[in-house]
């Protein structure tokens, strides 16, 4: 029985130009700034994001903990999505790691924060008892919230009242190239306003290992440090920085190919009684739908899906008002035919739950 995978982009294998990159990169101390391979990544990260510096770090949990590090001192407060990655899937880091406090700001529907709710959420700056509000996060695209790409308005919009309050502004742009493609922009303009960035290369992209985290040079200095502290730092690291160079090179314009099957499973799906999918509104490689809790429940059709060679996720959800969905990721390992073959056995699963 063949698998498809659909739990999410992080599945993907290194390409054959990847592995032949790795095995032929030239490497050095990279704790010591002396790994030419490694060197050149950041260089080409820092170029794509429009920023001065840049450094590597193993994942993109690692790389928002370090921008918060470095951001941030204890007893700070910082500013997250209330349907945010850093809030829901980071293990609480910043309270336990940090030091500091995370305050939610409504996110909408489209994964925008709501302007309203963060501009009255910045802390007073006097009394004894406040927290300093020092950093706002902001997620491009938006996990939780269907993928959605964050425009350079909303970016922007959301920059200036954070600057306005003298705090800084961190993108969590895991998928920031899917929010390029699908904007048909380019990643630098989007973020063009934030003071921190980090982006994946092992989701899409299809690297094996790692993230960039983007910044200023005295904040990349910083958080070189930070790194260190955290036992990060690597040495001949040059063989990983050869695959996220050719990530970079080649796997980005064919991110459109995943954004176009998402679109087809949405559309396939969208019928299908029990279901409930905002079709219309899929702009890259996620596909978030809800099951009719009075037909069943998320868990017995992931483990029916899975019998029969779908691989999904799932889970709880706020904006929603508490309720539990299953996620699907598109990537360069699923094709069309495994669309159309995942859309007709959720069908079928989903018409025998029906009957039961």
């Amino acid at each position: 029985m063949k698998i498809i995978d659909l739990r999410s982009d992080t599945q993907t294998q290194p390409t054959e130009q990847m592995r032949k990159a790795m095995y032929a990169a030239e490497v050095g101390d990279d704790v010591a700034g002396e790994d030419k391979s490694m060197n050149a990544l950041e260089e080409k990260a820092a170029r794509l994001i429009g920023k001065e510096s840049a450094m590597f770090v193993t994942s993109g949990t690692q790389g928002n903990l370090v921008a918060i590090l470095s951001h941030c001192s204890k007893a700070d407060e910082i500013l997250v999505g209330s349907e945010s990655h850093i809030f829901w899937n980071e293990n609480a880091a910043v309270s336990s790691l940090v030091g500091a406090q995370t305050r939610m700001v409504n996110n909408e529907t489209d994964g925008t924060l709501n302007i309203e709710h963060l501009a009255t959420s910045f802390r007073p700056s006097s009394g004894p008892q406040f927290p300093y509000t020092t950093l706002v996060c902001l997620e491009n695209t938006h996990n939780r919230c269907n993928g959605a790409a964050i425009s350079p308005e909303h970016t922007s919009a959301v920059a200036k009242i954070t600057h306005d309050n003298g705090a800084a502004l961190h993108i969590d742009g895991a998928r920031i190239f899917n929010a390029a493609i699908a904007l048909e922009t380019d990643a630098s303009y989007i973020v063009r306003d934030a003071d921190s960035v980090t982006f994946c290369l092992s989701k899409g992209l299809s690297g094996p290992v790692g993230s960039l985290l983007c910044g200023s040079k005295e904040f990349i200095e910083t958080a070189r440090k930070w790194r260190r502290m955290l036992g990060a730092g690597m040495r001949q690291a040059g063989s990983l920085a050869a695959a996220g160079i050719v990530a970079l090179d080649e796997m980005i314009d064919r991110l459109s190919i995943d954004h176009d099957n998402a679109k087809i499973l949405a559309n396939n799906i969208s019928n299908i009684p029990g279901i409930t999918i905002d079709a219309a509104n899929i702009q890259t490689n996620i596909v978030i739908f809800e099951v009719d809790n009075k037909l069943t429940n998320t868990a017995i059709v992931v483990n029916r899906l899975k019998e029969k060679g779908v691989l999904v996720s799932t889970y709880f959800g706020v904006i929603s008002g508490g309720g539990s969905f299953i996620r699907m990721v598109t990537h360069r390992h699923i094709n069309r035919n495994d669309i159309d073959e995942a859309s007709k056995i959720l069908r079928s699963v989903m018409a025998d739950l029906r009957q039961t």
